[in-house]
């Protein structure tokens, strides 16, 4: 988690400058642009499958325990894995605007 807010501080001077204009075709920066839409796309799915995976196990649990609201806690995770799985779609979209931009 502390990554992830290091790299949105320190990457958000970067977008500041990146609105003054478009980099030329063929520019230096295109590979670093991949790069980071592969790292950020990794990072997003790998957790995405973690948390994706708590949820189905804790509703399982929380199922196990009461049944008579298995209905109900399905309905919710539900739910959440669908927010969850919105992340990393979101993440999907931003990389293919990298890969496009460069």
């Amino acid at each position: 988690m502390l990554l992830v807010i290091g790299l949105a501080i320190l990457g958000s001077p970067g977008l500041a400058l990146a609105a003054e204009g478009a980099a030329p075709a063929g520019s230096l920066n295109a590979p670093f642009g991949f790069l980071a839409a592969g790292i950020g796309l990794a990072i997003a799915a790998g957790l995405c499958g973690l948390g994706q995976g708590r949820a189905a196990a804790a509703a399982v649990d929380a199922m196990a325990r009461q049944p008579g609201v298995a209905q109900r806690v399905f309905t919710a995770m539900l739910l959440g894995l669908a927010f969850i799985e919105s992340l990393t779609l979101y993440m999907f979209v931003i990389a293919i605007i990298l890969v496009l931009k460069f």
